[in-house]
């Protein structure tokens, strides 16, 4: 059986860079709900980057990918 891989959690700076956005941004999606954090590392907020990139899609109007 193949293990399962888990999810890459990542700093709220990180997962800004990633979609491409500013570290603001980020942090009102989570006051508006479109993004959850996943855990806390220490005061910094974790986060899935699926979860991310789906709250950038969804930011910019783009169908959601599964």
């Amino acid at each position: 059986m193949a293990p399962v891989p888990t999810p890459t959690l990542v700093t709220g700076a990180t997962a800004a860079a990633e979609a491409g956005v500013s570290a603001a941004t980020v942090r009102k999606w989570v006051q508006l709900g479109r993004l959850t954090a996943a855990g806390r590392q220490g005061r910094a907020h974790l986060f899935r980057l699926e979860d991310v990139f789906a709250a950038e899609r969804a930011a910019r109007g783009l169908p959601v990918r599964r």
